[in-house]
């Protein structure tokens, strides 16, 4: 679990420094309600990332039946829970919808960007290793 957490402490560090400098610079450029909507669907993609970890071990050790109930309420109420910030959104002048909405991804996009950086780095580093390698040869 220890593990789990340092990940999220990773990947939801990542994601609110990108919102909240993207929010600036929205709030530079007079773009408020984008930047108050990437924020908004920053924070509920971090706390739904956050929920979903906490009930992955709960899953572990009972019945597939229960499981499965418990799987699909999960699910249902943390859908709940991200439809609360597209609905202020909706409702609310003060945020933009579309900001809210690709707000509400930033996790995975995070997700998406270490893996791409992560791959790029050790493939050059390996690269770079095996060059170095052929050279004192």
């Amino acid at each position: 679990m220890e593990q789990v957490k340092k990940i999220q402490k990773k990947y939801c560090s990542l994601a609110i420094v990108f919102a909240i400098f993207a929010g600036i610079i929205f709030f530079l450029f007079d773009l408020k309600p984008m930047g108050k909507g990437l924020l908004l669907g920053t924070i509920f993609s971090i706390i739904n990332f956050i929920l979903m970890a906490e009930t992955l071990g709960s899953k572990i050790g009972v019945t597939k039946r229960k499981a499965t109930a418990f799987s699909f309420l999960s699910i249902l109420l943390r859908y709940g829970f991200l439809a609360m910030p597209i609905a202020a959104a909706i409702k609310l002048a003060q945020f933009n919808l579309w900001a809210t909405v690709f707000g509400l991804f930033t996790i995975q996009m995070v997700i998406l960007a270490d893996g791409i950086i992560s791959q790029i780095y050790f493939s050059t580093r390996k690269k770079n290793c095996t060059e170095k390698l052929l050279w004192k040869n």
